[in-house]
């Protein structure tokens, strides 16, 4: 069940979500359970693959480098959702 906004930390800007490109495997959970559309799946572009692990490139070519994207971060109240929903552990929020 989605928290309300009283459940909300802060203001929408001053945190937003940080997606670690090494564990996401574009299960799209936190598409689903983000209460303000912060989120979107897509395609990892080619450029950003490259600085990851030989590992990381594998996992990413078995998921068809399908991805979550923070599409809409000024958007985050830090409410957490996202981060507890993640079952890569792939999200966390920091302040911008």
């Amino acid at each position: 069940m989605a928290r309300t906004d009283d459940a909300c930390k802060q203001e929408p800007g001053v945190f937003a979500p940080v997606i670690d490109r090494a564990r996401c495997e574009g299960k799209a959970d936190c598409v689903v359970i983000c209460p303000y559309d912060v989120f979107a799946l897509g395609t990892l572009p080619p450029a950003e693959r490259a600085g990851l692990s030989f590992l990381s490139k594998v996992k990413g070519t078995l998921h068809g480098w399908k991805q979550s994207f923070a599409v809409n971060a000024d958007a985050c109240r830090a409410c957490g959702l996202c981060v507890e929903a993640c079952p890569e552990k792939a999200i966390k929020l920091a302040r911008r």
